[in-house]
């Protein structure tokens, strides 16, 4: 079924009262792609704060565990098979229509229950690695380890000399401020992100959803 967050029926308040939501559009796009969105923030809150919906989610946060796969994309992948199911009893366009309902929501899923944490791993290869490094422990409170390296070819030709590798974990909040930082100290500082999809030990600490 095609989630309908902008056109639902009346619904009765606890006081007896019938509260009427006001028909928003009749766009069966934007009711998907918007509904979509609710529906994932709804689940993608209720994930955090350590509770589930239904089933699917309990199944999804089992399956996380034990795969590779995140959260979103076990809901999804279980929602797509209900939802050939409903191709075949309905309709396709109802099922395609659904099936954009629950991408918008894996999407907004990922963004509520990892997006506030996601951390990115950055490499910085600086002749002032020493500084650098002072500076993501002491400034940022973040961890950093120093591994030795050689300066490959450039424009500058060949350096055999050897330099030392600053790599550290942080969040995505976090990313300007080093950047900025970096280049204060450095401006020909040479930086690789790239972002980190789950971490274990070490000072990098993520709380867990159940």
């Amino acid at each position: 079924m095609v989630v309908a967050f902008f056109c639902g029926p009346p619904v009765i308040s606890n006081a007896g009262r019938v509260v009427t939501f006001p028909i928003l559009t009749q766009d069966k796009l934007l009711i998907s792609v918007f509904g979509g969105f609710f529906l994932g923030a709804g689940i993608g809150l209720a994930m955090r704060g350590g509770g589930v919906l239904d089933g699917t989610e309990i199944l999804a946060v089992y399956a996380s565990k034990k795969t590779s796969l995140t959260l979103s994309d076990v809901i999804l992948l279980l929602n797509i098979l209900i939802f050939a199911v409903a191709a075949y009893v309905l309709s396709v366009e109802t099922a395609l229509y659904s099936i954009l309902a629950y991408l918008s929501a894996a999407k907004t899923i990922d963004l509520i229950i990892d997006g506030i944490e996601e951390y990115t791993g950055v490499t910085i290869v600086s002749g002032r690695s020493d500084a650098i490094r002072r500076m993501i422990t002491e400034e940022l409170g973040r961890g950093a380890t120093v591994y030795s390296g050689k300066r490959g070819y450039g424009s500058r030709g060949e350096l055999p000399q050897g330099i030392d590798i600053v790599f550290t974990v942080i969040t995505r909040l976090e990313l300007s401020r080093l950047t900025t930082e970096v280049e204060k100290i450095d401006r020909q500082a040479f930086l690789v992100m790239h972002s980190v999809k789950e971490t274990r030990g070490g000072g990098v600490k993520k709380r867990p959803l159940h």
